[in-house]
C-alpha cells in the first residue's frame, strides 16, 4: 500500500473533508452565503451571485437536491419562484462566518 493510499482511507471519513466536497464550490457556497439573507427570486439570486442562468438553476438543483435549499412556487399570475435556507442551510452559516473570520485575519486583500 503507497503511502498516497494510506492518507486517502486516512482521510475519506474526515468530516472537514466530506463537507467541502459537498458544498466546497465557489457557486454553492455563493448562493449559500447569498440566501443568509432570505428568500429570494431567481433572478434576485442571479443579480446578486452575477452568474449566468444554466450555472445558478445547476447550483440550486443541487442544493435541493442535498437539501440546503428549498425551492417555492407562488402560483399566482405571473408564476414566481423562491429558494430559501433550509434548516440543514442556515446550520452551515455559523461555519460560513468563522471561515469569514478566519480569511479577515489571514488572508491578504493585497493591501
Amino acid at each position: 500500500m503507497s503511502s498516497d493510499t494510506t492518507l486517502e482511507a486516512k482521510y475519506d471519513g474526515c468530516p472537514v473533508i466530506k463537507t467541502l466536497e459537498e458544498v466546497g464550490s465557489r457557486w454553492r457556497m455563493t448562493v449559500i452565503h447569498v440566501l443568509r439573507e432570505g428568500e429570494l427570486r431567481f433572478n434576485e439570486l442571479k443579480r446578486a451571485t452575477d452568474a449566468n442562468s444554466q450555472t445558478l438553476s445547476r447550483v440550486l438543483d443541487d442544493l435541493e437536491e442535498k437539501a440546503y435549499v428549498e425551492r417555492r412556487v407562488d402560483e399566482e399570475s405571473p408564476v414566481a419562484v423562491y429558494y430559501s435556507l433550509t434548516p440543514k442551510g442556515k446550520e452551515l452559516l455559523s461555519a460560513f462566518d468563522e471561515i469569514s473570520e478566519w480569511g479577515e485575519k489571514w488572508i491578504s486583500d493585497g493591501s
